[in-house]
């Protein structure tokens, strides 16, 4: 075909979205991410960039809008980069997280299953516990627009607590009434940098204010206004971040007003968070979550359990309740300190928490000769190492119940587990974020029975490969990662990936000279997805 051209306006029809919320449109092949669109739609649409492998669009005009269309609540949607879903129907928001997780298992973990329908939530406004407000150097307050770190000022959020926005507000008077100066990235310069909020169950608030010094103007009037906006707020903490990172938190705390901390209820327990806890922001739905988890260990009150990433122990005493033992493992020491003291909390005497890596605790155990009977795991976005799979699969537990924020790393790490002799054999998806693109899975791998199976030898040599078949082109890894699951990926992101696979990868000459340029990493989606191109290609 054409290639397509900037600015040239182009007929097609949505066929489904991105991992980023984007329509997909497919016009002869290529593939073209489209804001705004709704599956099954037919638009004319403005090529507004124009890239080797894919192109970004406009949507001119709708031929004839979905009923799954909706209008968006909110009047910043598109602009602030908060939502992505906003003009999806609820179902339809679900119908794309539940494919989302589907597309992941099946095409990058090679599982053989059904995804469960997904849980939605109840009420999808007003669910986030957790708020962290930018505050942008000219003082307003707000959150950030879509891949940048313009702060689009916001008094009102669909998905943040109404607490949260009136303390929001209550800084923003406080700033504006006694001229306290505001964070800028670019100098350096100025105090306020965020605003974060904890609100519990009861609607009791924790208020932190997060300054690049260890003071700031008028601090008794900032938490009387705060405690006016918020009258079951029950601290008010300045933490001090002078760093020029991303970085939101620093490491001082000082207690304003009130307590540093807050209590809330999970599945019938009580936590404390402090301001830097790790807790799911959802809490109804976090407990949906949990509850899939614990249906999925199958626990019948006489199971050794092991928890990794366990965090404060919200998933580890959950399954306290339901099994003879179970033994927690986080590298960050302040919530292993808040687990045990949850633990003790809630007087649960049979959980036992470590601090450390992973992989090193796992493997520590293992060595000790532990051998559970279900290994829960709830890591980061970029999912599991190799090691820690290793050392999972090394402990030979019966099931591993995988609880995910990232489909992608999902399914990379469900396929590296299947050669470990690990099958998943049930997920579902859970709705934690609603309006955003994000979502959460719980995938059951249960340990096959080597009796039933039987070992195959192949003989790579016999198999007689072609050098096309052996060795793919850039271009053509590229080209199978769009046509496949819509990705464009760039020359370094498959040079990086094909490091890791111990492959041969010619100089880059355009890196850059300097000793401390940053190199961009590749995404755990894109790296699943130029690792299954890498095994198409019979590279590895």
């Amino acid at each position: 075909m054409e290639p397509l051209r900037k600015n040239q306006i182009y007929t097609g029809v949505v066929e489904s979205y991105s991992s980023e919320g984007l329509g997909i449109v497919r016009l002869d092949g290529a593939v073209v991410f489209l804001p705004g669109a709704v599956r099954g739609e037919t638009v004319d649409l403005r090529i507004t960039k124009v890239m080797k492998t894919a192109a970004a669009g406009e949507i001119v005009r709708i031929h004839s809008p979905s009923p799954e269309r909706a209008k968006p609540e909110c009047p910043h949607f598109g602009t602030c980069g908060g939502c992505d879903f906003q003009h999806l129907s609820y179902a339809e928001e679900l119908w794309a997280k539940r494919r989302r997780v589907q597309d992941a298992l099946t095409r990058l973990g090679g599982a053989d299953l059904q995804v469960e329908e997904i849980i939605g939530a109840k009420d999808p406004t007003h669910y986030r516990n957790k708020s962290q407000y930018p505050v942008g150097a000219d003082g307003s307050i707000g959150f950030y627009q879509a891949r940048s770190h313009r702060v689009v000022p916001i008094r009102s959020c669909l998905i943040q607590s109404e607490v949260s926005d009136r303390i929001a507000g209550a800084v923003r008077a406080w700033m504006k009434r006694y001229h306290v100066s505001a964070y800028d990235e670019n100098t350096g310069k100025g105090l306020v940098r965020h605003v974060y909020v904890r609100v519990n169950r009861k609607g009791e608030s924790l208020c932190c204010l997060v300054a690049n010094g260890r003071q700031v103007p008028r601090e008794p009037e900032l938490a009387a206004l705060v405690r006016a906006a918020a009258p079951k707020t029950v601290g008010v903490v300045l933490n001090t971040n002078t760093s020029r990172g991303n970085v939101i938190l620093g490491e001082r705390y000082r207690t304003l007003w009130g307590q540093d901390f807050l209590m809330d209820t999970l599945c019938g327990l009580e936590f404390k968070l402090s301001v830097p806890s790790f807790y799911q922001v959802n809490r109804e739905q976090a407990e949906a979550l949990y509850g899939k988890a614990l249906e999925f260990a199958a626990l019948t009150g006489g199971e050794t359990v092991l928890d990794l990433y366990c965090g404060t122990g919200t998933i580890t005493l959950c399954m306290a309740q339901r099994s003879k033992r179970v033994i927690g493992a986080e590298i960050v020491p302040p919530a292993i300190a808040d687990a045990r003291e949850n633990a003790a909390r809630n007087h649960i005497k049979n959980a036992e928490f470590f601090c450390g890596d992973a992989a090193e605790v796992a493997v520590k155990l293992e060595g000790e000769g532990l051998r559970p009977d279900v290994v829960t795991i709830d890591p980061p976005r970029k999912g599991l190492s190799p090691a820690v799979i290793a050392s999972i699969a090394g402990m030979a537990p019966e099931r591993v119940v995988y609880v995910s924020c990232d489909p992608a790393t999902l399914g990379r790490d469900v396929k590296i587990f299947s050669g470990f002799g690990y099958q998943a054999v049930r997920a579902c998806a859970v709705d934690m974020f609603p309006a955003t693109r994000h979502v959460e899975t719980v995938c059951l791998l249960s340990k096959l029975n080597t009796k039933q199976h039987i070992e195959v030898e192949l003989n790579l040599d016999e198999l007689d490969l072609t050098s096309a078949e052996s060795k793919a082109t850039y271009d053509e890894l590229k080209a199978y990662v769009l046509e496949k699951y819509g990705l464009k990926v760039s020359s370094l992101y498959i040079s990086q990936v094909k490091r890791k696979c111990g492959l041969e990868v010619g100089q880059n000459y355009n890196l850059s000279k300097k000793d401390d340029a940053k190199v961009p990493q590749c995404p755990p989606e894109k790296e699943a997805a130029i690792m299954e191109a890498l095994k198409y290609f019979r590279m590895i």
